[in-house]
């Protein structure tokens, strides 16, 4: 009996090699099934090796990697489900994939927690966290992995910089890793990038020139087909395009989105980003066009006031991508009149871009088309005090509705709700404005006094402080407080100066002490070959044109012979309007003191109609053209803000020319986002 086991054993014995082979085989099987890119029948493989050894910790990565690479994302959260109940393997890399891919982000991330320390979790939770939009966050896990050797990491880290709105800090970074730009073409790609995000457009074009032709050499030399080159190269086409389009080369980026668009490339991200593009850059024209391409590329989700980019591109563009093309979308609607289309995407633009201040401005711009100037006020109101961080576009934006409205009161309320401009020239004089028109005179001097404080007070190279005295002085002349005028104006002529300011320090003392006004009067320059005044002659004239006899046509009639060179006819344009207003000054006096009755009558009646003409505005902007030409050569820059706070005085303030057309929303485009691999 005894024998009997022991050839049992020998059988046993022999027989036990026998799966081990197999096994081998079907390994070998299944690399050349995953090399080849065969994943179904790299699951079934799979699936074998299972049958023969369970717990094959390698069949069941090989199996959850198949179903991923197959795009069975469904199927392989389900495997890793089932393997984690008989394995001791930790699948929670897979799973947070897995969640990763079906958008899933805040389970992703959860899934992740607590295991920084691996590599491969690092960089899918910076990619996750790249989606969400928490850029920083990414930022910082990229640094923390530089000293570790991770091929082409460099890659992502200037992405997310770009992506963070860090990108003054890219070059920073290559120097620090030693890696230069063009070192692939990925990189170039995403530099360039970050040249645009800083406005540097010449130089962003030329390193996306370098990057399409690196990555034609290095995709030529990995023996890519033409078709699979063009594709991957297809996001520097776009951003080639958008540089164009950016610098006025309006042109060659329509040939080249519609380029783009007509190739119908497999890219699809690249094909929307190109049909945004080109609508923003046709703006209003051919709406029904825009609309159908955009069409295709939005569709309704199944819940109310929901939804979604067709073909799966709301988890290939980013954020700023999806945005503008919700928003160009929303201002087709708009300019082809679907208002009820409109209103219901702007209700539901909040829900998907919650942290912009974009869709509550497209909410107010649809109720300003609908003539609702009142509850687009309102809604910006509530916003602005809800969210004091992102009020100051907000506010601005219910300025320029409420003034186009006629809403005075409202517009100079909210500008006065935005302390980091209180000061600046042309927000001074836009409130100026405003308080006028609205008949808060108190109130406008009120904002001018506050400006000369501010400005007394401000240590800076570029002091607008004699700017904002001029128009103070000009606004108390105006309102008949000229002791307060004639105060201001003394202070410019002490401290700055200005023609400008002794002119008009002239005119005031005129009105009330003659004699301090000749005092002031010899400080102007005599006009040469001037011997006397003719008034009645002078009653006749518009402006700088003067008497058609007398001196004066001698000296000023130069100015009007376009084939002399543009800087004498500024020197000599300069001169005469100085010498006109000096004889001005010399009539304003010799009335004043009563020495010519009926010209008195007759210059204060034409004051008048001027100053009726000076409310319309052209006369005045003539006027300061003249008056800035006096001293173009001493002072440029200063004389030129001066004549942009005196029209801005005189201007309703406005984001866009036709407030009863356009909703006041520009049409977007958007750069192609650093790629990230």
């Amino acid at each position: 009996m005894p024998p009997k086991p022991k050839e049992k054993s020998k059988l046993a014995a022999a027989a036990a090699p026998a799966p081990a082979v197999a096994i081998e085989d079907l390994f070998t099987s299944l690399n050349r099934h995953i090399q080849r890119s065969e994943f179904d029948l790299a699951v079934k493989v799979s699936d074998q090796v299972l049958a023969i050894a369970p717990g094959d910790e390698d069949a069941i990565g090989c199996k959850i990697v198949a179903l991923i690479k197959n795009d069975n994302i469904e199927e392989a959260l389900s495997a890793i489900q089932d393997f984690s109940k008989k394995s001791s393997v930790d699948f929670s890399f897979f799973s947070a994939y897995c969640f990763y891919r079906q958008n899933r982000l805040d389970e992703a991330l959860e899934t992740l927690k607590g295991q920084e320390g691996n590599f491969a979790n690092m960089l899918l939770q910076s990619q996750i966290l790249f989606r969400l939009g928490k850029m920083d966050a990414c930022v910082d896990i990229y640094q923390k992995l530089q000293k570790s050797k991770i091929d082409s990491l460099e890659i992502n880290l200037v992405a997310g910089l770009v992506s963070a709105g860090r990108a003054s800090e890219v070059q920073g970074t290559l120097d620090s890793l030693r890696v230069k730009p063009t070192s692939s073409f990925e990189l170039a790609y995403n530099v360039a990038c970050s040249l645009i995000e800083r406005n540097l457009y010449k130089d962003a074009e030329q390193l996306l020139l370098s990057s399409r032709r690196i990555g034609q050499e290095t995709l030529v030399e990995e023996n890519l087909a033409d078709d699979d080159i063009e594709l991957e190269l297809a996001p520097i086409a776009v951003q080639l395009a958008y540089v164009q389009q950016i610098i006025g080369r309006t042109q060659e980026a329509f040939e080249s989105y519609s380029g783009i668009i007509k190739k119908n490339l497999a890219d699809e991200s690249s094909l929307a980003v190109s049909i945004s593009n080109l609508i923003a850059l046709k703006g209003p024209k051919d709406v029904s066009d825009g609309l159908r391409k955009l069409d295709k590329l939005i569709e309704k989700g199944e819940a109310p006031l929901t939804f979604q980019l067709a073909r799966g591109l709301d988890l290939k563009l980013s954020l700023k991508q999806r945005e503008a093309i919700y928003v160009n979308r929303l201002l087709l609607l708009v300019h082809s009149n679907k208002l009820d289309q409109a209103r219901e995407l702007a209700s539901a633009l909040p829900g998907m871009f919650p942290n912009s201040v974009m869709p509550v401005l497209l909410q107010a711009a649809v109720h300003v088309r609908e003539n609702k100037a009142n509850k687009a006020e309102e809604l910006l109101w509530q916003f602005a005090n809800k969210y004091p961080d992102k009020s100051k576009v907000i506010l601005l934006a219910r300025a320029q509705v409420a003034a186009a409205a006629g809403h005075s009161q409202i517009a100079a309320e909210s500008l006065l709700k935005i302390p980091d401009i209180q000061h600046k020239p042309a927000t001074v004089a836009t409130l100026v404005s405003l308080k006028e028109r609205a008949g808060d005179i108190d109130g406008a001097d009120a904002v001018l006094e506050s400006a000369i404080r501010w400005w007394s007070n401000a240590m800076t190279e570029d002091n607008k402080l004699d700017v904002i005295m001029q128009e103070a002085a000009s606004f108390k002349l105006r309102h008949g407080k000229k002791d307060e005028a004639a105060r201001l104006y003394e202070e410019l002529v002490k401290n700055h100066g200005s023609i400008e300011a002794l002119v008009g320090l002239i005119q005031t003392a005129a009105h009330t002490d003659i004699e301090k006004a000749e005092s002031y009067e010899k400080q102007l320059k005599p006009i040469s070959g001037l011997k006397g005044i003719d008034v009645e002659s002078l009653e006749k004239t518009s402006g700088a044109k003067h008497t058609e006899k007398g001196p004066l046509r001698a000296l000023l009639k130069h100015t009007n012979r376009r084939t002399r060179r543009k800087q004498r006819r500024k020197e000599r344009e300069s001169q005469s309007t100085q010498k006109a207003l000096t004889l001005q000054i010399q009539v304003l006096l010799q009335i004043q003191k009563g020495g010519c009755q009926r010209g008195r009558d007759l210059v204060i009646d034409r004051r008048e109609r001027i100053r009726e003409q000076l409310k319309s505005g052209a006369l005045r902007v003539q006027l300061l053209k003249r008056l800035i030409a006096m001293s173009t050569q001493s002072r440029p820059k200063q004389l030129a803000l001066k004549e942009t706070l005196r029209i801005l005085a005189r201007c309703t303030p406005s984001l866009h020319q036709n407030p009863g057309r356009n909703p006041g929303i520009n049409f977007r485009g958007t750069s192609y986002f650093a790629l990230t691999f």
